[in-house]
């Protein structure tokens, strides 16, 4: 954590039922999946339930297949303002291969 920004490296579980229809044979983490990680990782930053606001701005750069890319590094740049929570989102491979960017904001509840 640095000022308002956390680094955060998690795994995804290749071996979860979501990927069993998303897709057979071709994994790929659904973009829902990814802004619910984002919305519950900002969560526990602010310590706060949050609600999505706006999407400003999304771009997924690369597919998230947990099979070639199970580790992703998300850096999330967090600006808390009243009853809002202004969220910049880069993830990336550990490659350093970009594959989702994200801009929104949140409620807080």
């Amino acid at each position: 954590v640095d000022t308002n920004t956390i680094h955060v490296t998690i795994k995804l579980n290749k071996d979860h039922d979501v990927f069993n229809g998303h897709f057979p044979g071709n994994p790929i983490t659904p973009g829902v999946c990814m802004i619910q990680t984002i919305k519950e990782i900002t969560q526990d930053h602010v310590n706060s339930s949050l609600f999505l606001q706006t999407i400003s701005n999304i771009k997924f750069t690369a597919l998230i297949n947990p099979n070639s890319n199970a580790e992703l590094i998300l850096e999330l740049s967090i600006i808390e303002d009243n009853n809002r929570v202004k969220l910049k989102n880069i993830t990336k491979f550990t490659d350093g291969t970009i594959a989702l960017k994200y801009n929104g904001t949140f409620i807080k509840n």
